[in-house]
Parts: structure tokens; C-alpha cells; sequence
């Protein structure tokens, strides 16, 4: 099913314009616009506007949603579970300012500003940005990552995620195999020609990089193995041994 620009805009509160907006900046494109102009979105379209407005719910700038986002690693479950912990630490905060406005009109009126403080929820969302430097970094790969993703739709999307599909399902077919095994290593190629393709120049230091984040972050490893247990380790062991060959 999809929806007019008109239609999601009254149905999520987000005006016209904005969306206009998110399409110029490379936010949030249509899934696609018809013949006589009309933008249409569908479901995997209003997923994302979903975590953008989540993001905006919390106060991140649309510059670093942005730049969180375009990331090919980005991880929607882990993503939802960050928005949780600051939603909750916010609800917290609300509650404590609500119970300070009854205590004051009970009559009680002591000076206490710290129900105002918003030192926990600053540091979480610092916390949040910093990780996402962290793990990705400002680097000129990372920038270029953004610069390519910006103008995909969910056309080159899907195009990107299929083939990167493909390229895991090889992996798996081939685990019977050492990860030395010359198809195992031609695999390989095939992800760094894939993510050079598509994101950012991926050098041999970078892919090995990749290698170790595979086994070293669980939510990678958790992502990886769906394709089939154990996964992850076997890619990370073969691009070793493509990296130091």
C-alpha cells in the first residue's frame, strides 16, 4: 500500500513541506513519484520517516539523523533500543517535574531545580553520537558513504540489499569449506567490491576492520548469523586471511 505526500502528512503529523524538505536533503525520499508527479510512499518508506521522528523526538539534529542513518550498518533493532532508553529516562524526568508541580500546589515550597536537570538524558544522547562516531567515524570513507547513499530510493535499496543478500547466502552455502578455500576467498572480493560499489572505497584496512567489528559487536554477529550460526566468525576469518595474503 502506499500513500500521497497529502495522506502521510495527515496521517503522521509531518507537513507537506517537510517532507519536501527531507526529500531535498536526502533524508527521506518517496518510494517513488509517478508519471504525473505524485510522490507515493509504502511501508518501508514510513518505517524510516518513523525513526526520523523518533530521532527529532529527541532532539537529534537532522544533520547527524542524517548522517546516523546512511550508514550501511545501520541497525534498525539496536536503533529502537537506544530510542527506548532515552524515552524512558524522559518520561522519568516528566514524572519527577509533575510530582514537583503537585507538591507545590500543596503548598510545600522548597527550592529544589532538580527535577528541571537534563544532565542524564544530554549524556545518553552524547553517549548515542559518540558510539556512532565510534564505530563508523569521521572519516573520508564514512563521508563518502553519505555522500553515495543520499540520492538512493528504495529502488537502488533494494538493489543493494538483494545483492548484499546473495553475497551472505554464498558465504553460507560455502562453510563446509576451510576460509582459505579459493571460492571462500573470491566471496570475499566480492563483499569489498560490493561495499566499494555502493557506500565507500574499501580498502584492504578497512575490510579488515569490518572483520573484526563482525565478531567484536554482538548486535553484527546477532545480524550476521541470520543468514545461518556461526556466519559471522566464518567471514571474519576469511577476510583475515584475504587481508594479510
Amino acid at each position: 500500500m502506499e500513500l500521497k505526500i497529502k495522506e502521510v502528512a495527515k496521517l503522521t503529523g509531518v507537513t507537506v513541506r517537510t517532507l519536501h524538505y527531507y526529500d531535498e536533503i536526502g533524508l527521506l525520499h518517496p518510494s517513488h513519484i509517478t508519471d504525473v508527479g505524485y510522490r507515493l510512499y509504502d511501508d518501508e518508506v514510513l518505517a524510516r520517516l518513523q525513526q526520523i521522528l523518533f530521532f527529532k523526538e529527541l532532539e537529534f539534529p537532522l544533520s547527524q539523523i542524517k548522517e546516523i542513518m546512511a550508514n550501511p550498518h545501520f541497525d534498525t533493532t539496536d536503533a529502537l533500543l537506544h530510542h527506548k532508553a532515552l524515552l524512558i529516562k524522559k518520561r522519568d524526568r516528566l514524572s519527577n517535574l509533575i510530582d514537583l508541580v503537585n507538591t507545590t500546589l500543596e503548598g510545600e515550597h522548597e527550592m529544589n531545580f532538580d527535577a528541571f536537570d537534563m544532565t542524564e538524558i544530554e549524556k545518553c544522547k552524547e553517549q548515542y553520537a559518540e558510539e556512532a562516531a565510534k564505530r563508523w567515524g569521521d572519516s573520508d570513507a564514512y563521508k563518502e558513504s553519505v555522500a553515495k547513499t543520499a540520492s538512493y530510493g528504495k529502488k537502488e535499496w533494494n538493489q543493494v540489499n538483494e545483492l548484499a543478500n546473495e553475497i551472505m547466502k554464498a558465504f553460507a552455502d560455502n562453510m563446509d569449506k576451510e576460509p582459505s578455500d579459493p571460492v571462500v576467498q573470491s566471496l570475499v572480493k566480492q563483499w569489498q567490491d560490493h561495499i566499494t560499489k555502493n557506500f565507500y572505497h574499501c580498502t584492504n584496512e578497512i575490510l579488515a576492520g569490518l572483520g573484526l567489528m563482525y565478531i567484536g559487536d554482538e548486535r553484527f554477529t546477532k545480524n550476521i548469523d541470520t543468514h545461518k550460526e556461526g556466519l559471522a566468525q566464518f567471514i571474519s576469518d576469511a577476510i583475515a586471511v584475504y587481508c594479510t595474503e
